[in-house]
């Protein structure tokens, strides 16, 4: 079993407030469905994959399945609701590996070499395609208070993020890049990647394809 505590950090899919930016061409309640099922195929790959504790990190409420912790995000901005998941949930000799609901594509493979990885790295960091990342993983939680003086949710967040935790003298590993899902092309092509599952049947059924937006 891995000594890895797995941290989702998500939000309630409730519409209006997830997946804005599939919208259009999604309606808001659309854009919720494939938010939920994304966060659903998140959450059974985290069941799968072995870990010491399993932690939801919610905005809003969600029923994580049996055997999980559940607690709620807080801390004004993205950078500080990170730090306070990081640091709310830490148990002492317990490293701590957070992922979003985003990356539905996810698999217990992926998820056990990130955490593997902190075998010879304080941190382990898998950068996104749009320039951010997906995963972040530390050996000692408390380091997450580096993301402090991270700017979020821009094309830099990646770089800016391996800068800071180096800086502070921590050796960092890099995990592969994934694909998030922001927009509707990100969902299309984030759902042929995971073939089968909730998230792959959520967008075939809400998320138009390119052709059938001409008219």
């Amino acid at each position: 079993m891995s000594g890895a505590q797995f941290l989702v950090f998500a939000k309630q899919p409730v519409p209006g407030r997830v997946k804005t930016r599939l919208c259009p061409p999604c309606t808001q309640e659309q854009a919720a469905a494939v938010a939920a099922a994304a966060l659903a195929d998140t959450v059974t790959t985290v069941t799968d994959t072995p870990a010491a504790r399993r932690t939801l990190v919610i905005s809003g409420r969600y029923e994580p399945p049996t055997g999980w912790t559940l607690t709620g995000q807080r801390g004004a901005g993205l950078a500080e609701r990170l730090v306070q998941a990081f640091i709310d949930t830490a148990v002492a000799g317990m490293s701590s590996v957070l992922i979003g609901m985003d990356t539905p594509q996810l698999t217990p493979g992926l998820l056990t070499e990130v955490a593997d990885g902190l075998r010879d790295a304080d941190a382990v960091l898998g950068p996104a395609e749009d320039g951010g990342w997906w995963t972040l993983a530390l050996r000692e939680p408390r380091h997450a208070r580096v993301l402090r003086d991270v700017a979020m949710s821009t094309e830099d967040t990646g770089v800016l993020t391996v800068q800071a935790l180096q800086r502070s003298g921590l050796s960092v590993r890099m995990a592969p890049t994934l694909r998030d899902v922001d927009t509707a092309t990100d969902a299309l092509a984030v759902a042929r990647a995971c073939l089968v599952g909730r998230f792959a049947d959520a967008v075939r059924a809400n998320v138009p394809q390119p052709d059938a937006r001409v008219r």
